[in-house]
């Protein structure tokens, strides 16, 4: 007499994690959540009085087989009348103490040949690994080594230029290398034949200054300049351009000629100075003043500064500063720069303008 597969829950073929009910002859609608420990090698199901199924089990079930119930579609080989082989390929249940045959395909125990088929897919996939690892090792035939792969460094950067005696980077397309443009200050200036922009983060506002260096007459520093020019917002309580310009130039003489903000004395010091104008003086299509020194120092031939305020033609209208501070060495540019820089102040886009740079006070 043959005897099917007894019915129990047994591992859900399509979901790894539950369990369905076999009723011996076919796989039923009832699932429930997979239960710890689960069969292991030798287990017996335990087998069901008749009657018993689903509807005893403490899990709800969902309902039975009945009239027109569709059973879930088995694998081809195995359902409703099919008699899954025991050991040794007989039918029946597996006998005590021994393995139970796994059906192939869905049922009891199908999860099985699934991690077969994981396990020999990992053993061909390491298989083939190993293989590529020994081609590349071992080259080809001819014995020609591996090519190498293209370098992925970087393109070396240039070595950076002398800063005593190279130019500041070159302006950008967009920028006119005649023109310094303050744009927080509204206005723009010219700049002479060979000066160049300021890139230092160290200087105050828009600055221009002339390319080449020099050792400073009481040494310590090799980055002297003949000339600069400076455009930036004033930085004081004084509230008229007359009093701002008097003085932001004292400061100013102080910071170039005499000791700079880091305790250093490149000239030596002032040992005195010359007023040469004080003077209102209209620029960018405003009144202002103008104030220039002539500074002897204590180091080298000493040199020439000047401050202009006026209303900034941005904003509010607050009082801003364009600084000048020339050497009066032989080699330094003449105080006629500094007149034709004075006198191309403009505002923003603004080109022309009647009377800017001109004196409108006593000279």
């Amino acid at each position: 007499m043959s005897m099917t597969t007894p019915p129990g829950w047994y591992p859900d073929p399509e979901a790894p994690h539950s369990e369905r009910w076999w009723d011996g002859t076919a796989w039923t609608a009832h699932v429930r959540a997979a239960q710890a420990p689960g069969p292991g090698p030798g287990h017996q199901p335990v087998q069901q009085a008749p009657g018993s199924g689903p509807g005893h089990q403490p899990v709800q079930q969902a309902p039975g087989p009945g009239p027109g119930h569709q059973p879930v579609q088995q694998a081809a080989g195995f359902g409703p009348g099919h008699q899954p082989q025991g050991p040794g390929g007989t039918f029946g249940p597996p006998q005590p103490h021994t393995v139970p045959m796994r059906p192939a395909g869905p049922g009891p125990g199908g999860s099985g040949n699934k991690r077969l088929v994981a396990l020999a897919v990992a053993g061909v996939v390491l298989v083939a690994a190993v293989a590529t690892g020994a081609v590349l090792l071992g080259g080809d035939d001819s014995g020609s080594a591996p090519k190498a792969a293209p370098s992925s460094s970087p393109p070396p950067v240039p070595p950076t230029a002398d800063p005593k005696n190279s130019a500041t980077a070159s302006p950008t397309a967009t920028q006119d290398a005649t023109v310094l443009e303050d744009q927080l200050n509204g206005i723009t200036l010219a700049v002479p034949d060979g000066w160049v922009r300021a890139t230092s983060s160290l200087e105050e506002g828009a600055t221009i200054y002339t390319d080449e260096t020099y050792d400073c007459p009481a040494g310590g520093s090799s980055l002297c300049r003949r000339g600069r020019v400076s455009s930036l917002a004033a930085n004081t309580s004084a509230t008229t351009a007359e009093a701002v310009a008097k003085e932001d130039i004292s400061r100013f003489a102080e910071k170039i000629y005499g000791e700079d903000t880091l305790g250093n004395r490149p000239h030596g010091g002032i040992e005195s100075h010359k007023v040469l104008k004080s003077q209102n003086f209209a620029v960018a299509g405003r009144a202002g003043y103008l104030v220039r020194w002539q500074v002897v120092t204590g180091a080298g031939p000493g040199g020439y500064v000047q401050t202009i305020a006026f209303p900034s033609p941005a904003g509010t209208g607050a009082l801003m500063v364009v600084r000048f501070a020339f050497d009066a060495a032989p080699s330094a540019p003449g105080l006629d720069v500094m007149d034709e820089v004075a006198a191309s102040i403009r505002p923003v886009g603004e080109t022309t303008g009647g009377g800017v740079g001109s004196s409108i006070g006593p000279g």
